[in-house]
């Protein structure tokens, strides 16, 4: 059984000073009765998580793993419940969680700068570490399925492949570059039934994108399903008439047939 801490509601709230945005580490605590009768005692819980106020002014929450860096998916809190139950923690994300933030964007950065100059076994290393620290951390699992993919490990790459379409976070707007590359270079591998695997995954939760339709009707030739690929083009020109490459595809097609 769950109780809310007494105390939360009379505890003093962060109010940003100047019109700012709240962002940093916040807790909570709930209270758990542990036992029956004259054996029951109350034990606190507390939770640490990384919160940002978002422009609709809700405040996105997430959680710290066991490595005290934010991980997993984010959940959107009314400002005025945010005020009431989450209290600030500046020492602590000072002292110990702005530092593994730091020193993850780092580890990731450095994997990526190895396999853009073509150090792919360096690159594998540091996108390991990583994800050892956030499994779910999405930069480190594109870049590792595309590590993958660069030293033709279809089977490893899959398996990562499986990983991305279950995490909703790398097809948010802000990786939009990063889901793009990953899908070209599926296909290009001739990795095709996983490409299309891909693409439909993102498709789902980013429907309004042109450039995903394009490279989902690339998929679809490659694969020869001319009706698909049909689909697709006719969608992201539905989206974006002046496509040049989607106008040129369809040229294309028109002049094969």
């Amino acid at each position: 059984m769950t109780e809310t801490n007494a105390q939360e509601a009379h505890a003093p709230v962060y109010r940003p000073e100047g019109g700012k945005k709240i962002k940093g580490l916040f807790s909570t605590q709930t209270v758990e009765k542990v036992g029956t009768g004259t054996t029951q005692r109350k034990t606190i819980s507390k939770m640490y998580w990384f919160c940002t106020q978002q422009d609709d002014g809700q405040v996105g929450v997430q959680a710290l793993n066991k490595n005290m860096v934010p991980a997993g998916a984010t959940t959107m809190v009314p400002l005025d419940d945010f005020l009431a139950r989450y209290n600030p923690e500046p020492e602590m994300y000072l002292k110990t969680v702005y530092p593994k933030i730091q020193e993850l964007a780092s580890t990731v950065s450095r994997a990526e700068e190895s396999r853009q100059r073509g150090a792919l076994y360096s690159a594998q290393f540091d996108y390991e570490n990583a994800l050892a620290v956030d499994e779910e951390n999405v930069r480190a699992n594109f870049g590792l399925g595309l590590t993958y993919v660069e030293r033709g490990e279809t089977t490893k790459a899959q398996d990562i492949l499986g990983r991305i379409v279950g995490l909703e976070a790398a097809f948010a707007p802000e990786h939009k570059h990063l889901f793009n590359e990953f899908g070209i270079s599926l296909r290009k591998s001739r990795m095709v039934d996983q490409s299309i695997e891909y693409y439909t995954r993102a498709l789902t939760l980013s429907t309004t994108d042109e450039n995903l339709h394009y490279n989902a009707a690339r998929a679809y030739f490659d694969k020869g399903d001319m009706e698909k690929c049909r689909e697709h083009l006719a969608e992201a020109q539905r989206l974006n008439p002046e496509h040049e490459e989607v106008k040129k595809f369809l040229e294309f097609l028109n002049t094969k047939k």
